[in-house]
C-alpha cells in the first residue's frame, strides 16, 4: 500500500515526481473514450522503467497459448488487446539536448487528472546541462464526442535563457506486448508518410489483419519555425525548431486522428485518419475540449455521487465512475468492459464474468438502458461460440457455456482449474438477463435474444449435474468457485445455488414468452430443437432436488464438501508479513487453507438476498468474513453490501474505502500493471446498494439508506424503469427528487411511497431499519 497523491474531491493530484512510482501513475493517470485509450506516459523521452501502452477497442492479437501441459479441450489461443502504435510523442530537444525526467532534475513537478473534465496535466521544472532551466506544462485528452481523436499540447518556457526548442511530434509503430508468450511483435506496418504539415502511419495486425490507420497535424503559436519531415519504415516524424527567448513560452498542440478497421474500410483507413486530424486542427485544441468537457459535464449530471465530509472517499468514488465511463460508453455491441480497461496488458483486455456481476447494475442505474442491453447482445451474439466451447468440453444437445476469458465469443483462458471449472460464470451471464429485465422491464428482450440463451445456459446445467445415488440428490462435481483458492471441489454451494436459479428462471422465461408472443415462442423451439415437455420436466427435476452442502450444528451452508475439515484460522491471525498470500505462499499451502480469496458463499447470499432473512445472512456473514483474505478486487463490494445490510456500518465502511482507494492506495501493490476498472462497478455499488440500500424485487424500487459515522451527507442519481431519482442521504433524514417526467412508485423503508415529476419527498433516517 502507498499513498502518494493528494486528495482531492475531483483530482487526481501527484506532487513531486517518483520515478519509483512512475508506472503506478501511468496506470492510474490513464486516459480513454469508449473507443480507444492510454496509459499516462510521457509525452516526451523517458529512459526509466515504463511500460507503453496504447489500445484501440476490439482489435486483438490470438497469442499462441504456451502451457507446460497440454489437456484436451484448452484454448489454442490467448487474445489480447494489443499496444497500438504510439500516437502521443512528443520529444522535446532544448539547445540540442533531449529532456528526460528519468536523468534531469526536477522541481514544482505537478501531475493532474482532472475527471471533471477528463484533461490530463502535468506542470515541472527541468534543469538541463549548463544550468539551464525550463518550465513544462502538457496537457492531453481522447475526446469523448470525436472518439477517433487525441489531442496534446506541449508549453515549454525557457526561464534563465534564451536558445533554440525543437519539438518532434511522431507516430511509433515499433512497438510491443511485455505479455507476448513467445516474444512476438504483433503488428506489421504497411505505410508511413509525412510532409512539413502531417504525417502518418498504417498499421495491421499479424495473423487477423486489424488495421489501424494513425494521422498527425501540429500547430505552433511561433511563426519563427524551421521544420523537417522524415520517416523510416516503421515511423513518422515532424521536427519543429524555433528560438525563443527567455521567459517566452512557445507552445505546440498535436492532433492526432485514430481510425480501425472495425469502423471503417480497410482502404478508406489513412484518409478517414487524416480527416479526423486535419476536423481536430481546424476545430482547435481549446474548442475540441470545451465540447469534451460539456459532455463530461453531462455523464457527471447522470453518475456522480457527492459525498459530504470525506475527502479521500469522494475522490475515491469519482475516480472509479470516471475511469468506468471512459473504458465503456455502450455505444458499440461489440464491446465490452475489461478488466483492466484501457491501462494495461494484464488480462489482456478480455472479457470476463465481472461485466455481467458488478458492471451491469452500475450501468443499468447510471446510464440509457441501450448502454445495459448492447452489454447483453454481445453475449448474445457470442451463444453459438458458448455452445461449441461447452461441445469441447462433451456436452451436447446445444448446451453453451460461456468462456471465462474472451474477445470473440471462444475460450481464451488456458488454466485448468479456471478454464473447466470455474463454470458459475454461466450463471452470472443469466442472472443479468434477469436484473436488465427487472430494471427496465424490457421483456422483449427475452424473446428477441434472451430465452435463446437461457435455453442453452439450462442444458448445460442439466447436464453438469449428475445423481448421487448415495445422497440421492443432483451433484455438481469438480468446479472452482467465486474463491479461486480452492480447485477441483465438489458442490461448490454458490454454484449448484446458481445452477438451479438458472434453471428455474429458464422455466419461468419459458412461460413469458409462450404467452407474450407464441409465434417467436414457436420459431425458438424450433432453432433450438427444445424438446418442451423432456427438458422441462428434467430441468424441474434437477433443481428441486438439488444438493447444497450445509453444516446443522452451525446452521450454516458450507462453502463446498468438506469445508470444515481444513483447519480453521483466521484471516486476522495471518502475520503481516505473510499478505497477500499468493505472493508468500505455495498454491499447495493456499489450496489446504480455510482461506478464502474473495466472496463465494456470501456472492451467493448477495445475489440471492430476497431469498433470506436478516439473521440467515448475518450469521453467514459472521463466519466467512472473518475467513477472507480479499485478495481479489471483488471482494469488498460485496462485502460492503452485505456489512450494511446487517448494520455494521464500521466494517462496511472498511470494506468501502479498501474497494474505492483500491487503485489510487494501491492496496495490493499491483496497479503498475494497470487498473481494476470492473470492481470499479463493486464500488458504485458499495453505496448505492450498500449504504443507499438500494434493491429491485418483483418490479418494485426499494430504498432502505444509512450512513457512515465519517459522511456528513451523500447524493447519488439512479434511473429505474426510465424514472430519474435523486437521492440524498444526510444524518438524519432521506430526501429523494424526482427528475422524471412521469410519477416514480417506490419502497422507502418499506413504506410505499409516490413522487411526482419535479418533486421530492422527505423521510427521517432509519440506521437501524435492518440491524
Amino acid at each position: 500500500m502507498r499513498q502518494y497523491l493528494k486528495n482531492d474531491p475531483w483530482k487526481i493530484i501527484e506532487e513531486g515526481f517518483h520515478p519509483d512510482y512512475h508506472q503506478a501513475s501511468e496506470s492510474i493517470f490513464s486516459l480513454g473514450n469508449g473507443k480507444m485509450g492510454q496509459r499516462a506516459n510521457f509525452e516526451e523521452q523517458y529512459s526509466g522503467p515504463s511500460l507503453q501502452g496504447s489500445y484501440i477497442a476490439g482489435v486483438y492479437y490470438p497469442d499462441k497459448t504456451r502451457v507446460g501441459w497440454w489437456k484436451n479441450g484448452y484454448p489454442e489461443y490467448f487474445a489480447k488487446v494489443l499496444n497500438a502504435p504510439n500516437y502521443i510523442g512528443i520529444h522535446l530537444k532544448v539547445d540540442g539536448e533531449a529532456l528526460d525526467l528519468f536523468t534531469c532534475a526536477t522541481s514544482d513537478f505537478v501531475r493532474t487528472l482532472d475527471m471533471k473534465k477528463g484533461l490530463l496535466t502535468r506542470s515541472f521544472t527541468a534543469t538541463l546541462s549548463g544550468d539551464k532551466k525550463i518550465k513544462v506544462e502538457t496537457a492531453r485528452f481522447l475526446s469523448m464526442t470525436d472518439a477517433e481523436t487525441a489531442l496534446l499540447r506541449f508549453s515549454v518556457t525557457p526561464l534563465n535563457f534564451s536558445g533554440k526548442i525543437e519539438f518532434t511530434p511522431y507516430l511509433d509503430g515499433d512497438v510491443e506486448n511485455e505479455d507476448a508468450n513467445y516474444d512476438e511483435k504483433f503488428w506489421n506496418i504497411l505505410e508511413t508518410a509525412c510532409s512539413d504539415e502531417e504525417g502518418h502511419l498504417l498499421s495491421q495486425t499479424r495473423k487477423l489483419d486489424f488495421r489501424v490507420a494513425l494521422a498527425m497535424r501540429w500547430s505552433i503559436n511561433s511563426r519563427n519555425t524551421q521544420v523537417t519531415a522524415a520517416h523510416n519504415d516503421v515511423r513518422s516524424d515532424i521536427a519543429i525548431s524555433t528560438s525563443v527567448a527567455e521567459n517566452e513560452t512557445v507552445v505546440l498542440d498535436k492532433f492526432v486522428g485514430v481510425c480501425s478497421s472495425l469502423n471503417h474500410p480497410a482502404d478508406q483507413l489513412v484518409t478517414k485518419a487524416r480527416e479526423k486530424a486535419l476536423q481536430a486542427q481546424t476545430a482547435g485544441f481549446d474548442k475540441m475540449l470545451r465540447a469534451h468537457s460539456e459532455k463530461w459535464d453531462n455523464i457527471w449530471l447522470h453518475a456522480d455521487i457527492k459525498i459530504e465530509g470525506d475527502v479521500a472517499a469522494q475522490q475515491a468514488i469519482r475516480f472509479n465512475i470516471f475511469q468506468l465511463n471512459q473504458t465503456y460508453t455502450g455505444d458499440d455491441e461489440r464491446l465490452n468492459v475489461g478488466p483492466k480497461g484501457f491501462t494495461g496488458e494484464k488480462y489482456g483486455g478480455t472479457t470476463y464474468w465481472d461485466t455481467e456481476a458488478y458492471c451491469i447494475p452500475f450501468f443499468l442505474a447510471t446510464a440509457p438502458a441501450h448502454v445495459t442491453r448492447n452489454l447483453l447482445i454481445y453475449r448474445y451474439k457470442h451463444l453459438q461460440k458458448a455452445i461449441e466451447n461447452a461441445e469441447k468440453l462433451g456436452f451436447t444437445n446445444g448446451a453453451a457455456l460461456y468462456p471465462m476469458v474472451t474477445i470473440n465469443g471462444e475460450e481464451c483462458h488456458n488454466e485448468w482449474e479456471i478454464t473447466f471449472e470455474e463454470i458459475h460464470r454461466n450463471g452470472a451471464i443469466a442472472f443479468a438477463i434477469h436484473n436488465y429485465i427487472r430494471h427496465t422491464g424490457d421483456e422483449k428482450y427475452l424473446e428477441e435474444y434472451g430465452l435463446e440463451v437461457l435455453i442453452a445456459i439450462a442444458r448445460f446445467w442439466a447436464q453438469r449435474a449428475t445423481w448421487s445415488g448415495d445422497k440421492q440428490k443432483y451433484v455438481i462435481l469438480g468446479v472452482t468457485g467465486p474463491n479461486e483458492y480452492e480447485n477441483n471441489i465438489n458442490n461448490n454451494w454458490y454454484t449448484n445455488k446458481m445452477a438451479t436459479w438458472c434453471l428455474n428462471y429458464a422455466l419461468e422465461a419459458l412461460q413469458v414468452v409462450k404467452q407474450s408472443n407464441p409465434a417467436r415462442y414457436s420459431a425458438i423451439l424450433e432453432k433450438t430443437n427444445f424438446e418442451e415437455t423432456s427438458e422441462r420436466k428434467h430441468w424441474q427435476e434437477v433443481s428441486s432436488q438439488m444438493y447444497f452442502p450445509y453444516n446443522q450444528e452451525l446452521g450454516i451452508y458450507m462453502q463446498q464438501d468438506g469445508f470444515m475439515d481444513k483447519e480453521q484460522i483466521m484471516a486476522s491471525d495471518l502475520p503481516v508479513a505473510q499478505r497477500p498470500i499468493n505472493q508468500h505462499w505455495s498454491w499447495d499451502r493456499i489450496l489446504r487453507s480455510c482461506f478464502i480469496k474473495q466472496a463465494d458463499t456470501l456472492q451467493g447470499i448477495y445475489v440471492l438476498e430476497h431469498e433470506y432473512d436478516t439473521e440467515t445472512i448475518r450469521k453467514h456473514f459472521d463466519f466467512y468474513e472473518p475467513r477472507t483474505v480479499h485478495e481479489s478486487s471483488l471482494s469488498p463490494c460485496v462485502h460492503t453490501i452485505l456489512a450494511a445490510r446487517i448494520g455494521r456500518l464500521n466494517k462496511a465502511y472498511e470494506m468501502y474505502l479498501r474497494t474505492s482507494r483500491l487503485d489510487l492506495d494501491d492496496y495490493n501493490n499491483e496497479v503498475h500493471e494497470g487498473l481494476h476498472i470492473t470492481s470499479m462497478a463493486g464500488t458504485w455499488m458499495s453505496i448505492v446498494e450498500g449504504f443507499g440500500g438500494k434493491r429491485v424485487h418483483d418490479g418494485q424500487l426499494f430504498l432502505n439508506p444509512i450512513i457512515p459515522e465519517q459522511w456528513t451527507a451523500y447524493t447519488f442519481r439512479i434511473t429505474f424503469r426510465g424514472r430519474d431519482l435523486e437521492v440524498r442521504v444526510d444524518q438524519k433524514s432521506v430526501n429523494i427528487l424526482s427528475h422524471a417526467r412521469q410519477s416514480a412508485e417506490l419502497r422507502l423503508y418499506n413504506q410505499v411511497i409516490t413522487i411526482e415529476p419535479g418533486a421530492s419527498v422527505s423521510a427521517p433516517l432509519k440506521p437501524d431499519f435492518h440491524a
